[in-house]
């Protein structure tokens, strides 16, 4: 496991383990206060909590080698665990957010002394917030790495366990400010409507997250190209490459968070002869490794220069999608 993936896996130990504490406290506080908002934020860190098992499932299988059944590896593994997680939010944290939400509405019921539900959301929000910085400065650490911004590496390149993280430890912090606000309002007003709503506005929170993570895996999983400045600089470096006059086609897919594959169609000097043009292609091999180490997989398709051809070599300014 490398550096990343082991800071990855710390990440998603200290989110779990502080989730899990804090379904316990939520749920205690929930039964003794009978506030469905803070049934509803148990629910979300039971979801959360079991998540963060998928997460560390995708992280280990992930590893395994590539074998003939697997030949590029299975790092698109994690992908799929971190599919798995946000259908498991959607399922155990808004479907019980919304049916506690509903039930409270249709059926009110009285609620206990807030003191025990403040102080659990006080506590929740401290031990959400220690998880959620760390995230966040791991984030940034990996966008400085990528020479990216902090939200474009988050949109696209960031490892899957630690975007989920960041996106539940985000959610869990606006989750318990809403449970708080209910609670409060609650009590300022004497009715529960409050604290119910508050419960359908976490299950809504929590289906936006559900959405918005899964969206993104399963555009990996189904074969997502990397970012257009990456492809252009692949161009680049091969274009440069004696013997080669440019890249006439060239296919990309994001195997992991670390690993990538490369297909590129080259357009060849004529009057190379086929050893010069062998070595023209293991430069072309150093080049992209040596500026793109996370490209574990380049194939190469040299086709002879020709009028055709050369038509269609992509221009050095021309910008890839």
């Amino acid at each position: 496991m490398s550096e990343g993936e082991s800071e990855s896996a710390r990440t998603v130990l200290i989110a779990g383990a502080a989730n899990l504490l804090i379904a316990v406290a939520k749920l205690v506080a929930g039964l003794v206060s009978g506030s469905s908002a803070m049934l509803a934020e148990a629910a979300h860190s039971v979801g959360d909590t079991i998540n963060q098992a998928f997460l560390l499932t995708a992280l280990r299988r992930s590893q395994r080698p590539a074998d003939p059944k697997h030949p590029f590896g299975y790092g698109k593994a994690r992908y799929f665990w971190a599919l798995l997680a946000a259908v498991c939010i959607f399922v155990l944290g808004a479907g019980f957010a919304a049916y506690e939400g509903i039930g409270a509405l249709l059926h009110p019921r009285e609620t206990g002394s807030p003191v025990i539900s403040f102080a659990v959301l006080g506590v929740a929000f401290l031990v959400e917030g220690v998880s959620f910085v760390r995230a966040i400065w791991q984030l940034r650490s990996d966008a400085v790495a990528a020479d990216a911004s902090v939200v474009d590496h988050l949109r696209s390149e960031a490892e899957p366990a630690l975007r989920a993280v960041v996106f539940e430890d985000g959610a869990a912090l606006l989750g318990l400010l809403l449970a708080a606000a209910g609670i409060a309002l609650d009590e300022l007003t004497g009715t529960q409507v409050w604290d119910a709503c508050v419960s359908l506005a976490i299950a809504a929170l929590l289906v936006a997250v559900a959405f918005g993570l899964g969206r993104q895996n399963a555009g990996f999983l189904v074969g997502k190209a990397v970012p257009a400045q990456m492809q252009r600089g692949i161009v680049d470096l091969i274009g440069d490459v004696d013997g080669v006059d440019g890249v006439i086609e060239l296919l990309t897919m994001r195997l992991g968070p670390d690993e990538v594959l490369v297909a590129a169609r080259v357009a060849l000097t004529d009057d190379y002869s086929p050893d010069e043009l062998e070595a023209a292609a293991d430069e072309v091999e150093r080049r992209v490794r040596e500026q793109f180490p996370e490209v574990r997989h380049l194939f190469l398709d040299p086709t002879p220069g020709d009028p055709v051809s050369s038509s269609c070599i992509l221009d050095p300014g021309e910008p890839l999608v």
